[in-house]
């Protein structure tokens, strides 16, 4: 099943191309880690000859307490992550929470993407849309894969054809989800990019009390299963300690584990791709 090619910078996802991998720390902490943990992993990347694009949030809007490490909002971590790119070359992605932004966020960001909680919320969508740069939807936890169409046709309305998808489980009673791999041929089916986000899916959210709890031994799992299916991307948190993460840690990658997990998707995508 072939998915449009989406270009972004040197990255192209999509089309008859190989897997992307999309991945960073969740929120950006400081400069120097995030660049640190930026440049491992394009070092990482390279090596194992996956193209990849850097994200982490400027601003964690959607945490579960008041006093939950948010980052260090709009203006430093947008002068941060554009200093990641100076640095590295590669292409970043952050999260927009209202339509406020928008605009200066277009300015420095090469994707711009719709948290999950708010992928139907209209205004904001249109808003990324009508930047003309590529929107990464974040299925929210409540919709059925066939919902995204909805979502779609907004971008679609404004002009605007560069979409990715970007599945993230399902909620599955109170504190879990689940992954349900049907979703990514459902949602490839409709033309676009679709990317898996495994570090999510293994999320427990507001398990914690304050903060969610996770699955962290689970990542590999639902990585390589998601890869078989057949997906454009992956998408890993990924941090250099995550039990000292200050933002979702019990579901990121150790950057230490991330070299073996990606040899293995790597050949798998191979083999699903007839290469």
């Amino acid at each position: 099943m072939k998915t449009k090619e989406i270009k972004i910078g040197g990255v192209r996802i999509g089309g008859n191309n190989p897997l992307v991998l999309i991945a960073g720390p969740c929120v950006i902490e400081s400069e120097k880690t995030t660049i640190k943990v930026a440049c491992k992993l394009s070092e990482i990347a390279e090596k194992i000859g996956i193209p990849l694009i850097f994200k982490s949030s400027y601003d964690k809007a959607n945490r579960s307490s008041k006093d939950s490490f948010r980052g260090p909002g709009l203006k430093e971590g947008l002068r941060i992550l554009k200093n990641v790119k100076k640095e590295t070359g590669l292409p970043v992605l952050s999260d927009v929470h209202n339509i406020d932004e928008v605009k200066m966020a277009s300015e420095i960001l090469d994707i711009l993407q719709i948290p999950a909680f708010l992928c139907r919320q209209t205004d904001l969508i249109m808003a990324v849309a009508r930047t003309g740069k590529t929107v990464n939807i974040k299925k929210g936890q409540f919709l059925a894969p066939w919902d995204i169409k909805n979502i779609i046709e907004k971008v679609i309305s404004a002009g605007n054809k560069n979409i990715i998808i970007t599945e993230r489980g399902v909620s599955f009673g109170y504190n879990n989800l689940v992954a349900d791999m049907r979703a990514l041929p459902i949602m490839r089916a409709l033309g676009y990019p679709v990317a898996f986000d495994a570090t999510h899916s293994t999320q427990l959210p507001g398990g914690m009390g304050k903060s969610s709890g996770g699955e962290r031994e689970m990542i590999p799992y639902l990585a390589r299963a998601a890869v078989a299916t057949g997906c454009d991307a992956i998408f890993l948190e990924v941090h250099e300690c995550p039990e000292r993460a200050l933002c979702d840690g019990p579901n990121m990658v150790s950057i230490r584990e991330l070299p073996d997990l990606l040899s293995d998707i790597r050949k798998i995508d191979r083999i699903v791709r007839g290469k």
